[in-house]
């Protein structure tokens, strides 16, 4: 339904299908744009300004009036070909507004609000225009102008990487360059002022949760936030490159959404589908080439030192014998996939492209490892090979290769590929956030449908959604993974971390995070460095962290015989529906999630540093029946540090009016597996 009001009133209002969010847009007197957020009369976000800074052209962003107004509604539901829900509903009332200068150029800027129960999208659309054609765009300034010093779960605005610690502080005492780490990663990072990335999640002192993201980011550049803690302000910081060009297009075009998540339980920020239905529709009906699964690979030998990446080096353990292994080990525990790191010539000394003289070849094996055979030995033992890409950022070379190592992939029948963008950019002035490596990713996922392969980026950039429109975009990094718990000189990822990611990191979309470690005081490999969390915190994360590939990382010999190895094989990957039960951002998190094959469902619990009991209850399941719960909790005297291996395995017959209690100890968990009875 559409309704278009002519020569419209300078200030319009537009309210969510439920009338708890409204939103007013406005001109000043010097007809610059304007918008207020409101929740339940609470206003949210205060007067904040809309505009553009442009290079050799006046500024976009005052001498407005509005042309015109178009409001339309739709509530649709569409369905996942794969994710944490089998249907998602699309429910939202939008406003258009046309607006023109009133100066000589008399140029056209279109503004689009899209309001949901769940919050609020809005983007900048160019119309194709005389004095207006070719664009270079040197700042957005999108402002969000916060009411209160709220208090803020945040990581720096590095325009490389998003592989930090979140840092939990009130608004005003924001200060991303103290935390900006150089040298703590292979990547350049750059932070070049007091900005956070994206989403950034937020409580007010009445309690309301806000998450601050954007969605669909195609053919522009990534969105850091500047904050101003006087003021208590954000404002747009585009990533831009050496030449300080932030984005350059022609007209028409249009923006992402920038976005506001509103929610009055933290839990519910997880449950929203804003971003995802922020994007175009699938453009594809399905992909029966792709199944969501479970992975095992050499990735933690690399971390832990028992084997090494490149053909040169101590123990590679990128071979046809310790793959077929693998194969055997996958095909006997219900894993179904396997991902080979280090196959591909070109890895020694590939960190350090100054000096290196081996570039990486997409399509050659080391002379150890049969790609053929290894591919004919997996599909013997149904377990399918995930390609693997480390293309050392170096774009140009990868660009000249890539549509002949995906051709390759389909000609054996290879249907997922790893990627991986460690180090600086080339060419050089690049950066990881910024246009040309949003369009590189963009690249990736078009020459990955063409040639039916799903993609598993790391050091990617930030997840926006872009899996509806193309559900080849499997997962991402874009976190403080596992792999520094192997090695990071600052003990590693404390208990707090995986408690936070989920109400931030995970908002953007599915998370590489390779959970699943058994062995966590890693003897006798790294002893001085230690996973902070108990065994039952490893297993609890496949159902509190979303992916359609989840890794089961550890070492073989750790897992061979180990009871706690059962939820791992049972525990789905594909989901019907997802819920959240409670959670506290950056304390803990109760979540469950039905399997859609088999409707079996799995609960994974975990806390923060601190020790705590909760109460479970277990409404969630279908009246009249009874369910097998199979629980694996923390044992008595389990700490993260002190005694993190130990658990017990419980099993009893539960109901829809079960409440269970459960204690988990510091940096602990609980993984609960239920199956109807038979």
């Amino acid at each position: 339904m559409a309704c278009t009001l002519k020569k419209a009133h300078t200030k319009t209002v537009l309210s969510s299908p439920d009338k708890n969010i409204e939103v007013q847009f406005f001109l000043s007197e010097k007809g610059e744009p304007h918008y207020i957020v409101n929740y339940k009369n609470e206003k949210i976000i205060d007067t904040s300004k809309m505009g553009f800074q442009l290079k050799d052209a006046p500024h976009l962003k005052l001498n407005f009036e509005i042309t015109d107004t178009e409001m339309s509604s739709i509530d649709k539901t569409w369905n996942m070909i794969w994710g944490e829900d089998a249907q998602v509903k699309n429910h939202y009332n939008a406003l258009k507004i046309q607006l023109q200068e009133t100066s000589e150029l008399q140029r056209k800027l279109n503004i689009v609000f899209k309001v949901y129960d769940d919050g609020v999208g809005f983007r900048y659309e160019f119309p194709k225009q005389e004095n207006l054609n070719d664009i270079i765009i040197t700042d957005e300034n999108t402002e969000f102008n916060l009411t209160e010093d709220h208090k803020v779960w945040w990581i720096p605005g590095d325009w490389d990487i998003y592989e930090y610690l979140y840092q939990t502080t009130l608004f005003s005492e924001i200060d991303a360059l103290k935390h900006y780490q150089p040298g703590t990663h292979l990547g350049q990072t750059y932070v070049p002022e007091n900005a956070v990335n994206t989403p950034v999640t937020m409580k007010t002192d009445s309690g309301i949760y806000l998450s601050f993201h954007e969605a669909d980011l195609t053919d522009y550049a990534g969105m850091t936030l500047t904050v101003d803690t006087i003021n208590l302000k954000m404002t747009s910081e585009l990533v831009g490159n050496r030449e300080n060009i932030k984005v350059k297009q022609q007209t028409p075009f249009e923006t992402p959404w920038r976005t506001i998540q509103i929610a009055e339980k933290a839990g519910d920020l997880i449950e929203s589908k804003l971003i995802l239905n922020l994007n175009d529709p699938s453009i594809i009906d399905n992909m029966p080439y792709f199944k969501p699964k479970k992975y095992s690979g050499i990735w933690w030998d690399m971390h832990i030192g028992t084997g090494s990446w490149d053909y040169s080096g101590k123990n590679h353990a990128a071979n046809t014998k310790y793959a077929k292994k693998l194969i055997d080990f996958s095909s006997e525990h219900n894993i179904e996939g396997i991902l080979v790191e280090g196959w591909n010539i070109g890895w020694e000394k590939w960190w350090n492209k100054k000096t290196k003289k081996v570039h990486f070849d997409f399509v050659t094996p080391y002379p150890d490892y049969d790609l053929e055979e290894i591919i004919r030995y997996g599909k013997s033992k149904d377990v399918e090979l995930i390609m693997h890409h480390e293309t050392s950022a170096d774009i140009l070379l990868y660009e000249k290769q890539m549509d002949t190592a995906f051709a390759l992939m389909k000609s054996l029948g290879i249907h997922s590929v790893k990627t991986g963008y460690v180090g600086s950019v080339i060419p050089e002035g690049e950066y990881h956030h910024g246009q040309y490596m949003v369009n590189h990713y963009q690249k990736v996922l078009e020459t990955g449908l063409k040639n039916q392969v799903a993609i598993n980026a790391h050091e990617p950039i930030k997840a926006t959604g872009k899996r509806r429109t193309y559900p080849v975009a499997i997962a991402r990094e874009g976190v403080r993974g596992q792999e520094y718990n192997a090695w990071s000189k600052d003990g590693g990822n404390p208990p707090e971390h995986l408690t936070i990611v989920p109400f931030t990191r995970m908002l953007g979309g599915p998370i590489d995070y390779t959970p699943g470690i058994f062995n966590t005081s890693l003897k006798p490999y790294r002893p001085e460095n230690q996973v902070n969390t108990t065994l039952a915190h490893q297993l609890a994360l496949y159902v509190v962290l979303y992916s359609p590939v989840q890794m089961v990382p550890d070492l073989m010999t750790h897992y061979n015989g180990h009871p706690a190895m059962q939820f791992i094989k049972d525990v789905g990957v594909d989901w019907k529906q997802s819920k959240v039960l409670d959670g506290e951002i950056g304390e803990f998190i109760i979540m469950v999630r039905q399997e859609k094959s088999t409707e079996n469902w799995f609960l994974g619990a975990i806390t923060d540093e601190n020790k705590r009991s909760v109460k479970v209850k277990l409404d969630f399941l279908n009246d009249g029946d009874i369910y097998i719960a199979k629980l694996y909790k923390d044992a008595p005297g389990s700490h993260y540090i002190n005694n993190p291996e130990t658990f017990v395995i419980e099993e009893k017959e539960v109901n829809k009016n079960t409440i269970l209690n459960l204690n988990l100890v510091e940096g602990g968990g609980c993984a609960i597996s239920l199956h109807l009875k038979k």
